[in-house]
């Protein structure tokens, strides 16, 4: 990665996805890895989202996101989130770094820490990462119950967690842009 400061990642979203990728040693072996095993994860599409926002629920601090004014889970609201989530599952198992697909995710950066408005407001950054965190552990485990060979679970780990943390590269580049002016 080039150590200046040339420009904001977000005028060229693609090649500061490709820099990090590149750096993380994201391979194309990874990258066929990530998608020969992507239905292992896919399948279990809605049991993780479910249990991503069951999680977020448990906590006041994250909880507060989805609730209605008179404190109850506001389930349309989830809904919406748990097939917001789906997509970028789907996504991000094709491992196709498009310019849509990365400006997208700049979008949901910038919504989870610019918001002003919504339920809970600002979204704090560790949350972004423990979410992260999170994925991370579920999809190891589902890899080794579901992969066959414990080695090939492990490369497979491996390489989800480095596209993941690409993502979490980019899902936290809102946080360092100023507050847009009243």
């Amino acid at each position: 990665m080039s150590g200046e400061s040339r420009y904001h990642p977000g005028a060229d979203m693609q090649g500061f996805v490709r820099e990090l990728m590149e750096f993380v040693e994201l391979s194309d072996v990874d990258v066929a890895t990530i998608r020969r095993t992507a239905p292992v994860i896919l399948q279990h599409e809605q049991a993780l989202t479910a249990a991503l926002y069951e999680h977020f629920l448990k906590f006041p601090a994250t909880a507060r996101f989805f609730l209605k004014e008179d404190g109850t889970p506001d389930g349309q609201r989830l809904e919406r989130r748990k097939h917001s989530l789906g997509r970028w599952l789907r996504e991000t198992a094709e491992v196709a770094m498009s310019h849509d697909f990365v400006y997208h995710l700049l979008a949901v950066s910038l919504s989870h820490s610019h918001r002003a408005f919504g339920p809970g407001g600002k979204v704090p950054p560790q949350f972004m990462v423990g979410a992260m965190s999170m994925a991370q552990t579920a999809f190891a485990r589902l890899l080794q119950a579901e992969c066959g060979d414990l080695h090939e679970a492990f490369e497979a780990s491996l390489a989800w967690n480095k596209l993941l943390l690409v993502h979490l590269n980019v899902l936290l580049l809102g946080y360092f842009l100023p507050p847009p002016q009243a």
